[in-house]
Parts: C-alpha cells; structure tokens; sequence
C-alpha cells in the first residue's frame, strides 16, 4: 500500500545492505522555534472500519494504518518513506539470499517483556502459517526461504528461512537475492507477536484491555463503525521523543462527511477528498489542502471466471472504450494522471507500460471494441454487474464507466455497493463480474505491482494466470543483474497485461485536508503511510 513518485527506496536499501545501518529510528523531529500545543491530541479519518488490528491479516490501508502505529518491525518508514530502523538497529546482507539483522535489547512489548528474535520467528511463522489464512501469505512468501511452500501447506512453519541466532540476532534466508528486504520487512505482517497473548486470548488478542503491542501506541479502544483509540505507550523504546498522546481513527467511509467533520472541528485529517472537489477546497483551505501523486493504481479487476469475462475479447473491449484523461480531468479532477498498465510511475525495477490503442482517437478505439464484442458474440443489451465499496468517489467512478459501456458498447451495467470489509471477501471468494479495487505498493520495487496479476497470488482478485510471465518474473527475481532483472520484469508486466486480466485507469495522488497545526506531515512520502509517532501538534 504506498505512494508518491521518483524515490528510489530500492537503491537506498541497497546501499544500506552493503553498508550495514545503524542508529535510532527518531521519531517525531521538531524544527526549531515550533511550539508544541499543550494537548497532543490528533483525529484522523481512516477512510473505513478496519477488517482486523491483527497485523498478520491486516490487508486494507485503513487497518495496516492501525497496526503501523501499534506494532514496529525490523524496520520501518519515516515520515518521508525512508527506511529507518526499527525493532532492528543494524542489519546486513552476508551473502546474497542471507541476512542478519541485530536487535535493539531495549524494545519492549507493552506489558514490559523484551521484544526478541524469537518474537519474529513466530511471528512470521504464524502469519505464513495456512491456519492463520492470511491474504497475504504468498505475497510476502514469496521472499522468504520455503515461504510459499509454507502458505500452500507444502511445509511446515518450523522450516521457513528463519532463525534466531541468539536473543537479539536474527538470520533470515531468502529464495533468491532480494536487495531490497530492508523496504519488504517494514511491513507489520512480517512484524514481531506477542505469543503469550495469542495463546491465552486466541482471536480475541486484539481487543482493547487484552493486545499486548510494541508499537508506539497502545489500543486504548475500539468502536466498531465509531472509532479506534490509540494511547502513547510508556513502554515504547524510543517514547521520550514521541510527542501525540492520543490517535482517534474514523471509520468515515463518506467523503463529504468527512469533510463537514474537519470543518467543524471534529477531525484534523480527511481521509481524500470527493471527487471534482479537490480545487473548490484548495481555494477554501488554502493552508490546509494537502496533495501529492503516490506509488499506487487504482484499477476494476475483471473476475477471469466469469463467462462473460472469461474471453480476453470482452475485456479488452471493456478497457480501450474507457476515456481515462476525462476520467483523470473531469470526474475525479484531483491531479491523478491516466494508467494503461500494471506498474505505475516512479517504481524501480520495471518501466512502465501501455497499450497501442491508448493513443488512437476514441471512435477508432470504440469500432475496434465492438468488433471484439461481436466477435466474442456479446450484443447490444448485454448485462454487467460491477461491485464497489460505499463511497462517493467510487460511485462517480463506477457511474462513469458504466456511462462508457452503455454509450460506447450498449452494455447495461448493474451497480451494486456494499461495505469495504463486504466487498474484500467478495473479490476474494470471486463473487463478482467486475469490482473496483486499488493497490497503494508495499515498498518500492515492480514486483509489489505485479503480484496483482500473478499466478496463485493471494492478492490477485482477477483470477487469471499467465505462466510464461511467470516464468519471466522468476528469471528476472533470479538475476543480480538490476538491468536484466528490470528487463525481465517489465517484459512479464507487458506479457500479462496482453491477456487484460483488469483494467488499469489512474495513478493514485492523495488529494486530502489536514490541518496546518499537524506538524511532520510531508509531502514527500510516496506510500502514504504516516506514523503517529512521527508527528505533533503545533500550538495555533
């Protein structure tokens, strides 16, 4: 889940791999002459109720938000999407698919017991453990010796590449030399947990008065549908420079009222803003407006099942008729640019790809999108569901589309919203024709992307499989070569998006309000992910 365009994380992680790291993780950094309000209070609207506080099943931005506030792994990101260290002080890479990290010995769980090497080994076991059935087991897996095999039941959790050398020494091995792992291990379901807390509680660990964390925060409480409450952990290795004593999260999932709650006082931070509004409120809240592109897609998975869908014909068709530049400049209106292609802007490890029809005249497209319907046999009339969460942006989207397919296509097209945690399981189970969806990257490298459409990947919500672009993303993930590997890795990307397994439309930005008094926001963050302990409120 990231943003932002043109850092190159990878390369940083790769200096940092040869070099070695040291020093602390500091949190939030107050320029000098900043006063600090008395109150260190901050509401943040999250967009959505989050699915779980577990961070070996956290999937949605909304719930790893959460879990990045209340749990730390080996590393971490910083306010400007820096990997800093974390639970690890120093790390190295000793060969090519070996890595030690060495862990601080004051990390603490929030119940005073010491954060060690065995916390991570069975956190990791647990969270690639078929039982735990985690959504992104063969995401992150796939990065760790005997991972995969572990997700798919092939093997048992005791075998995965990791060990503990000793109480503060971690050893981990991977499948193929994988130099930015410092960027992959910031990710909290590779964090560390709290094994007595989960034997004695089993799921209900992660409820207020029973989750033991080690994170910067604390779960204070926990509203469904109301609201979380995070609290400052006194135990928190580094909480002398941590400065927010309390995070409110919302669960606003309506954009315009989430915008009437900062207007009124009853929210710092607005989740994004309604499509087509981004410039009424930047004239309105000049010091407030806040917008920068991000390393994230948003895209419709096509359910490849489906027997409408199945046939390549149909959704490529679906696709070329899509107007993405009005999209991109009438309807959402926020500064996000047009996507033809997996991989977006500013990624490492892959160039960027497009389709040859993206710039032809729209009526050329549209007569070739016909003729691929009347020779997939779908007539004027045909019926689509598309699924979606409830949200205004999401609606004005979906209306869109379904504008484009009925105009264009004569397509009829049954719009259907529910609520986020609904239509996760739903594209999950592949109860759906089409659904909206989008991927903000979880670090920065291509492969972040393409797990979207790979074979047997559990984020891949299309269905489809292309075996000869996995192939080619595992020679490319084999190679020490940056330039063969990027070679290897955008030619799958160009390979599997032939097949139109979704439908790519824009670049996410992150068009939203925050009041000017939240100190350490940047705009320089290209995930998106802002720790609370990285920010501060300014006295106003």
């Amino acid at each position: 889940m990231t943003h932002k365009t043109a850092l190159r994380m990878v390369a940083a992680s790769v200096a940092l791999a040869l070099a070695g790291v040291s020093g602390a993780a500091l949190a939030a950094k107050v320029p000098a002459g900043v006063q600090l309000s008395p109150k260190q209070e901050l509401v943040r609207n999250n967009g959505s109720e989050p699915e779980t506080l577990d961070p070996a099943i956290a999937e949605s931005v909304g719930a790893n938000n959460l879990t990045r506030d209340l749990f730390e792994g080996l590393t971490a990101t910083d306010a400007d999407g820096k990997v800093v260290p974390g639970v690890a002080e120093t790390w190295k890479q000793k060969d090519p698919t070996t890595w030690v990290f060495n862990l601080r010995k004051n990390a603490k769980w929030s119940d005073g017991t010491p954060v060690t090497a065995d916390d991570f080994v069975y956190g990791w076991q647990r969270f690639l453990d078929p039982k735990t059935a985690s959504p992104y087991a063969s995401t992150y897996g796939t990065f760790v010796l005997n991972g995969l095999e572990v997700a798919e039941g092939k093997k048992k959790p005791a075998e995965l590449g990791i060990k503990a050398l000793d109480k503060y020494t971690l050893e981990v091995k991977t499948p193929y030399p994988v130099a930015f792992l410092p960027d992959v291990v910031s990710n909290l379901n590779l964090g560390p947990v709290p094994k007595a807390a989960v034997e004695k509680y089993g799921k209900d660990w992660t409820k207020p008065g029973k989750m033991v964390s080690n994170g910067a925060f604390v779960l204070k409480d926990w509203q469904v549908n109301s609201k979380v409450v995070l609290e400052k952990n006194p135990q928190y290795w580094d909480a002398k420079n941590v400065q927010l004593t309390r995070v409110t999260y919302l669960p606003v999932e309506d954009g315009y009222a989430d915008v009437k709650l900062f207007q009124s006082g009853e929210n710092d931070w607005v989740y994004q803003l309604p499509p087509g509004t981004y410039d009424k409120y930047k004239a309105e809240f000049p010091k407030d407006i806040r917008n920068a592109p991000m390393l994230g897609l948003r895209y419709y998975s096509f359910n490849n099942k489906d027997p409408l869908l199945k046939d390549v014909r149909v959704r490529k068709a679906l696709s070329m008729v899509i107007d993405r530049d009005i999209l991109a400049k009438k309807i959402t209106a926020d500064g996000q640019v047009p996507a033809y292609g997996v991989i977006v802007r500013g990624t490492s490890g892959a160039d960027v790809t497009t389709y040859d029809w993206a710039s032809w005249p729209m009526a050329k497209r549209v007569e070739e999108a016909r003729k691929l319907l009347a020779a997939a046999g779908v007539k004027p009339g045909t019926k689509i569901k598309f699924t979606y969460n409830t949200s205004e942006y999401h609606k004005k989207m979906a209306i869109f589309a379904a504008s484009e397919w009925k105009t264009k296509l004569g397509l009829d097209t049954q719009l259907e919203n529910m609520e986020f945690k609904v239509l996760l399981k739903k594209r999950h189970d592949g109860d759906f024709q089409i659904a909206r969806n989008g991927w903000v990257a979880d670090y920065n490298d291509a492969t972040t992307f393409l797990t979207l459409v790979q074979c047997k990947s559990d984020q891949n919500d299309n269905f489809n499989c292309n075996p000869k672009a996995e192939e080619l993303i595992k020679q490319g993930n084999a190679s020490q070569d940056a330039a063969k590997r990027k070679q290897l890795l955008t030619q799958a990307a160009k390979l599997v998006m032939e097949d139109y397994p979704m439908l790519p439309l824009l670049q996410y930005t992150v068009p939203r309000l925050v009041k000017s008094y939240v100190g350490g926001y940047s705009l320089k963050n290209p995930m998106d992910r802002y720790r609370s302990k990285d920010l501060y409120i300014i006295k106003h």
